[in-house]
């Protein structure tokens, strides 16, 4: 929806102010032209900086702010959660201040595809005993238990730093939950034994009467260290989410796109074939860390089972989403399944929200009939001269 001019918003600058939004948030997305069959990219970021509310950056009051200057600067929008609630497509996007503090906000587009725009206030998070210094990349899980649960990454200070370091931090997954996306409820913190735990992500159905958690347990809150890997655990009561019996489904593997650290995406999606996941992979490159997203699938008796992964990942940052705060990086944790398509929110560098459409029937071929893992280059081949061998005659 449009924003108009009032008598009592008249600073400097307004109309214009006003005129750009407008056109920003109504601006049409289109599919780009080129694509490989599997999933669809689209021209235009879904969410960016500039889709901030002119009023939570301006003063309006042209007594306080005659000169009409922003008083409160964003940074990046990215990482976002992602929900069908109430016939809209909702986003918690991680939005991040020019103080580098990160928030959550909610942002609905008619579509999915465009149109997106902010409610009016950010997400006003409930505070444990202990209060978030930081906060980032929410996944969002409708349970059968009838609640929506977000889980988030909570970032504190490292209390064991040595005097003067300034940088040291703990990594912990923080806990909400909601039934309208408007009223948060905040419970404990994960409880976990296997050290800093990041991309925490709840599976949508009980198994064995509990709740089940993808994480990813590392030493320090930068190096995976001993540790690694997607992890699954279990937690008899949310209000006291004490992760149990917790071990490690999907590694990270010597010279692979997962060979520093891998974590899970979003949650995942239910099939005929088996739960499919969508999961990103580090490695190191000598031009620094290079994020991209790869998926798995794990059996319907046994979601700890992983039944099929291709060896290769599912997308990397094209040339533009290369560039930004972080470059060289895709990251997910959202996604959404309608009737069969499947709407994937992901961030590049850091910086801005990008969707991809595609299909259920589409990833699961993907994931089922790619070349499965095989972690040398004679396998490789072989994959190749293989389809070479099965096209003859065809070309």
């Amino acid at each position: 929806m449009a924003i108009t001019n009032s008598k009592a918003s008249t600073i400097k600058g307004y109309d214009q102010l006003i005129e750009n939004y407008n056109n920003l948030i109504q601006q049409p997305n289109s599919p780009v032209e080129e694509n490989n069959g599997v999933y669809q990219r689209y021209h235009n970021p879904v969410v960016t900086a500039k889709h901030a509310p002119i009023h939570w950056k301006f003063d309006l009051n042209p007594e306080t702010n005659p000169l009409g200057l922003e008083r409160i600067g964003i940074n990046a929008t990215f990482n976002p959660g992602a929900i069908k609630f109430e016939e809209k497509y909702l986003l918690a996007v991680r939005v991040e201040g020019n103080d580098r503090k990160s928030f959550f906000a909610i942002a609905e587009s008619p579509n999915g595809i465009d149109n997106f725009q902010f409610w009016d206030k950010p997400i006003q998070l409930p505070q444990t005993e202990d209060p978030d210094t930081n906060v980032y990349d929410m996944r969002l899980t409708l349970h059968e238990d009838g609640w929506i649960y977000g889980i988030f990454c909570t970032e504190r200070k490292d209390p064991d730093a040595p005097a003067g370091d300034t940088s040291a931090a703990v990594a912990n997954a923080g806990i909400v939950r909601t039934k309208n996306l408007k009223d948060w409820e905040r419970l404990p913190d994960l409880i976990s034994n296997t050290g800093q735990q990041r991309n925490v992500v709840l599976h949508p159905e009980f198994v064995e009467g509990k709740y089940a958690v993808y994480t990813r347990p590392q030493d320090g809150f930068i190096n995976v260290g001993s540790g690694g890997g997607i992890g699954l655990g279990f937690i008899k009561n949310m209000e006291n989410p004490i992760v149990e019996d917790e071990k490690i489904i999907n590694q990270k593997v010597y010279h692979t796109i997962y060979e520093l650290k891998n974590g899970q995406g979003p949650t995942p999606i239910k099939t005929k074939e088996g739960w499919l996941h969508l999961a990103h992979g580090v490695r190191n490159t000598a031009g620094g860390l290079r994020y991209t997203l790869y998926m798995f699938m794990t059996s319907l008796e046994d979601i700890g089972k992983v039944t099929y992964q291709p060896s290769g990942y599912f997308m990397a940052p094209n040339y533009k989403e290369t560039v930004g705060d972080v470059p060289n990086v895709l990251f997910v944790n959202g996604w959404i399944e309608e009737e069969g398509k499947v709407f994937i929110y992901y961030a590049s560098s850091d910086t801005r929200c990008h969707v991809a459409t595609s299909t259920v029937e589409k990833l699961v071929d993907f994931v089922k009939n790619s070349p499965q893992k095989d972690f040398t280059s004679v396998a490789s081949v072989n994959s190749i001269v293989q389809l070479v061998d099965k096209n003859k005659g065809r070309y």
